[in-house]
């Protein structure tokens, strides 16, 4: 082997490592077993040193997802069902789609106003492609820019009535960079119990001190507030304006007084209450007929009502300048938005400008769907006549069973089980299109009232299917 030949090189280090001839292995103290090296992993077996420590066969992540659904993925073939995790669907998620070789009425799909459908929306973003291409290949920052963002900015900007906005790649990026580029070490964020995970990301990236207030409880924040306020520089109340779990909406005029009195800041995530909530559908603002800088940052995704994917937060213009140039995660160091998703989410802020009938429909399902489960003797939770109504089993087990029963009846509904939600919280989480017709909604909570009726032997009890057996 020669020494400039890296190909050469490569396999050589390949064939020391396979062998388990690597320094590192001796250098830490792993026990040999024939002359190979070893490691521990973390459920207590022992592994050839370079083939799980290295591979991350081992990490605890990875351990956990094979723990929770390797059994599961084996269960359901055994049974001859089909897995809901991961199912592809074919054609539009709409409020009708094509899933496992059938098509079913869709309660899986948080596209509200059924916009991703719409054919001027999807003209719009094939419009983009043939002007800009499928990339902007660059950061915006850098070679970047294209005229649509700014023309997307300037709407959203208009909707919130704030200085400035900007969009981003990414909503679970969008939140976790702004916080984090927002707070820091000698910062407080106060959150809802109930926060989507990307806001905790953003605390942990910026290592700030979290804590979490009773779920849309203004007393439970002010209690926080007056112990803790004092020792933090800056202090940010993070919420969201429809809970994506639970569907309730945030009491933002209460908590908005809390906040301004303890000289707090406020960040809302508006990702499912944008065009679901307000006579117009323009989100928690409109509903509560607040002036733009009633909220510092506004937050909210394309991906929902919209029909496109991304994010966009609006706000003062330092403010937004601060996000557009330092803020690594939203517009510097990563690529801008493809064109056709910002093409396409300004032909779905058109469409709800101009046809006010989807957000009115909606709302009538809303109601229509609360009623109805109501009466077929549900237990729907905290909902607030949102499109987001959970159907609480309490236990994990009836929650799969019934969402695996139902696609095979031709329904498609989601189960919410432990850690996603708390222990003893398992749900059947139901999102309302205004493409859905009372008939379809009628025939999935009979189904649904048969199948849980079916299911009552197991209330009560816990899905083990999913889980590994705890040894001692």
């Amino acid at each position: 082997m020669t020494d400039n030949n890296p190909r050469e090189l490569a396999r050589a280090l390949l064939a020391r490592h396979a062998s388990g001839e690597t320094g590192a292995a001796a250098a830490d103290g792993a026990r040999t077993t024939n002359g190979s090296a070893t490691a521990t992993t973390a459920n207590g077996h022992s592994a050839p040193r370079g083939v799980a420590h290295t591979s991350f066969r081992d990490h605890p992540g990875v351990l956990e997802a094979g723990q929770r659904f390797g059994r599961f993925d084996a269960w359901v073939e055994q049974v001859g069902l089909v897995n809901p995790y991961y199912l592809p669907h074919e054609g539009v998620s709409g409020a009708v789609t094509r899933m496992a070789d059938r098509d079913v009425v869709n309660f899986s799909s948080f596209g509200y106003l059924d916009l991703a459908a719409d054919p001027g929306v999807r003209q719009a973003a094939k419009d983009a492609i043939d002007q800009y291409g499928t990339s902007a290949a660059a950061v915006r920052i850098v070679a970047g820019e294209l005229p649509i963002y700014r023309s997307l900015e300037a709407e959203i900007a208009r909707v919130y009535d704030t200085e400035a906005a900007l969009v981003t790649a990414s909503g679970y990026l969008t939140n976790a960079a702004a916080v984090g580029f927002l707070l820091g070490k000698r910062d407080l964020a106060v959150c809802d119990a109930l926060i989507h995970h990307s806001v905790v990301s953003g605390t942990e990236w910026s290592r700030c001190k979290r804590v979490s207030f009773r779920h849309n409880d203004p007393e439970s924040l002010e209690t926080i507030l007056k112990m803790s306020r004092r020792s933090f520089d800056r202090a940010m109340v993070i919420i969201e304006g429809l809970y994506s779990m639970d569907g309730d909406v945030v009491r933002l005029p209460e908590i908005i007084e809390v906040a301004r009195r303890y000289d707090c800041s406020i960040m809302i995530d508006e990702a499912h209450s944008f065009g679901t909530l307000g006579a117009t559908g323009h989100g928690v603002r409109e509903l509560f007929d607040l002036p733009g800088d009633a909220v510092d940052v506004w937050m909210g995704t394309l991906s929902k009502a919209l029909g496109s994917v991304g994010g966009y937060l609006a706000g003062n213009r330092e403010l937004v300048d601060g996000f557009k140039y330092v803020a690594g995660g939203l517009s510097m160091y990563t690529a801008a938005p493809a064109p056709s998703a910002i093409g396409a989410a300004l032909a779905g802020l058109e469409v709800l400008r101009d046809e006010p009938e989807r957000v009115a429909r909606l709302r009538h399902n809303s109601e229509y769907f609360h009623r109805r489960a109501k009466e077929y003797g549900f237990d729907i939770g905290m909902s607030e006549d949102s499109p987001i109504i959970p159907v609480m089993t309490g236990a994990d087990e009836p929650a799969v069973l019934a969402a695996l029963a139902m696609l095979q009846r031709g329904f498609s509904v989601n189960a919410i089980t432990h850690p996603v939600v708390p222990a003893g919280e398992a749900r059947l989480r139901f999102f309302v299109n205004c493409r859905h017709t009372e008939q379809h909604m009628d025939q999935a909570l009979a189904t649904l009232r048969e199948v849980l009726d079916g299911l009552a032997d197991t209330a009560g009890q816990q899905f083990t299917l999913a889980h590994e057996e705890q040894h001692s």
